[in-house]
């Protein structure tokens, strides 16, 4: 009962940060959603419900589903043009850092060597996420930008082995690099087989159903709703990394989705609109709780009466992994001075993270050293949220605002409407079909005001039904109104270069409207027609 009522809290925060997002739209939603979870954890009735944190549970069923999601909207020909690159940052960048990282906290921050690699280790993982969160309302250049994406899809399962590998090391007192090697040559490609074989079986599967009489849209979903769920328990019950077999399995439904547009439209579109709904919401939720368990770390009194010393070792550690970034980015990624900052500051740290340093709780690690490697990753993520976010105000370009796109997206709609609404006054059409229409093309400018609905929704409930023949002249006129509107988007895309990607969002919206509308008329003549025989 206490986790349901904790996930219950976590998506409430996380719809109220989105809500928020959206009247501040200059602070990323990110932080609204740390803020919020700091706020709830600080509630003695949200806070005490507040189920203690389980790593599995949170690497599973939040970021497994979204890795799976950003590996979907990866190309798997764009992966093999950087696996190059990919092999640099996720897996020597990764060991330079872990190196760098664990002598000079060792050096400075007076603990013992397999602790100081400990700390480093979980320090190694980015989320493109939380990069997004300091990128906020900014252009990020494409190279650097896809990088940095290939970069923390592929680089948590290389933290995550060697985690393991200093864990071993501090328990045992010796690395046993043999093992270390081949331990992360079985997870790492053992992670992308699974991932690659487990999802082209359920691609093929889910296209063979498509294609008989028992096919099910509601069927379909469900798969590929708990998809990323049991690749990643099964890859982490055979011992592979789950996080590469979602990755994977990502990329597999990515070249599934190119080649299946039109097979069935319907679901296909239901599935972009899942992955948005979910997307945004599990984002949303990593941040409530990471703002949750922030504020909880540092209310611990065992903490609290520590030493300074894990600010000094989480600086330490974003430091040296910022140097470290940076002068590999210049040397062997043959970046310029402006684009290495970029990639040595976008390195930004996130929900993997935190989770990696959870897992702590379930190792032989000493409590005093498990509240201090929380504290001090605590700093790091905070850090390399807070910098880049500053920084990169000064070296990037901002996006165009979004008064400004609204405004042009305004008057394009204005316009866009009044030709429907001219095509369909044109149109001999009853009274009563001719004004429900009208009003509905009139909303599609969003200007119509709440007392309009409610009179518009009495009228619905007051007024018979339309007719099986007024419901098919209702789709006759959507349609003619529709087809007029694209016509106009498709003459402004031509003239206008600089409206085009306004105008295709334009478009999609037109798109999804007529089948909306069009969707029950079909169902009603079909029906009519049925009875008719």
């Amino acid at each position: 009962m206490n986790l349901m009522i904790s996930g219950f809290i976590i998506v409430f925060a996380a719809i109220i940060s989105i809500i928020l997002a959206q009247v501040f739209p200059k602070i990323s939603v990110s932080y609204i959603s740390m803020i919020i979870g700091g706020m709830i954890s600080l509630v003695p009735t949200f806070g005490n419900q507040m189920q203690t944190f389980n790593s599995e549970i949170f690497i599973g069923f939040i970021v497994a589903p979204l890795l799976f999601f950003e590996g979907q909207e990866t190309q798997l020909n764009v992966v093999g043009k950087e696996f190059r690159h990919i092999i640099q940052t996720a897996v020597i960048l990764v060991v330079l850092c872990l190196i760098f990282g664990g002598f000079s906290v060792w050096l400075i921050g007076g603990i013992s060597l397999p602790l100081a690699f400990i700390l480093a280790a979980i320090s190694t993982p980015t989320d493109a996420t939380a990069m997004e969160s300091a990128t906020n309302g900014l252009e990020i250049p494409e190279e650097e930008g896809t990088l940095l994406k290939m970069e923390s899809l592929f680089n948590d399962a290389s933290g995550i082995i060697l985690l393991n590998m200093a864990v071993l090391w501090y328990v045992n007192g010796y690395i046993n690099y043999g093992q270390t090697i081949s331990n992360f040559l079985i997870s790492a490609v053992g992670g992308v087989l699974f991932g690659f074989i487990s999802a082209s079986i359920i691609v093929i599967f889910r296209q063979f159903l498509l294609r008989t009489a028992y096919n099910s849209l509601t069927a379909q979903n469900m798969i590929y709703i708990v998809t990323p769920l049991i690749l990643y328990f099964l890859a982490e019950q055979i011992h592979v990394s789950g996080i590469i077999a979602v990755v994977c399995a990502g990329l597999v439904h990515n070249a599934e989705a190119q080649r299946s547009l039109l097979t069935n439209s319907a679901q296909v579109n239901q599935d972009y609109g899942l992955v948005a709904v979910m997307t945004e919401m599990f984002n949303s939720a990593v941040f409530v709780i990471l703002g949750v368990m922030f504020v909880k770390i540092i209310a611990d009194e065992k903490i609290s009466s520590h030493s300074l010393n894990w600010v000094t070792i989480g600086a330490v550690l974003y430091l040296i992994n910022v140097i470290t970034r940076y002068v590999y980015s210049r040397l062997k990624l043959k970046f310029k001075n402006k684009s290495a900052w970029i990639f040595s500051l976008g390195g930004v740290h996130g929900s993997v993270t935190l989770a990696l340093a959870y897992t702590l709780a379930e190792m032989h690690v000493r409590r005093s050293d498990f509240n201090l490697v929380l504290m001090s990753e605590g700093v790091l993520i905070i850090l390399s949220l807070l910098v880049p976010t500053i920084v990169f105000r000064f070296i990037l370009k901002p996006e165009i605002s979004k008064k400004r796109v609204a405004s042009e997206i305004d008057k394009l709609r204005t316009e866009m409407v009044h030709q429907g609404i001219i095509a369909v006054n044109a149109m001999y059409l009853p009274d009563n079909v001719k004004k429900s229409v009208v009003f509905d093309l009139m909303s599609q400018k969003r200007r119509t005001r709440v007392r309009d609905f409610v009179r518009a929704w009495v009228d619905v409930v007051r007024r018979p039904e339309f007719t099986s023949s007024e419901k098919e002249l209702e789709m006759r006129a959507f349609m003619n109104a529709f087809a007029k509107e694209r016509a106009y988007l498709d003459m402004v895309s031509q003239k206008e270069n600089s409206y085009q990607e306004y105008v295709y969002g334009l478009y999609d919206d037109v798109l999804l409207s007529e089948r909306l509308v069009i969707a029950p008329a079909v169902e009603i003549i079909n029906k009519k027609n049925d009875d008719s025989e």
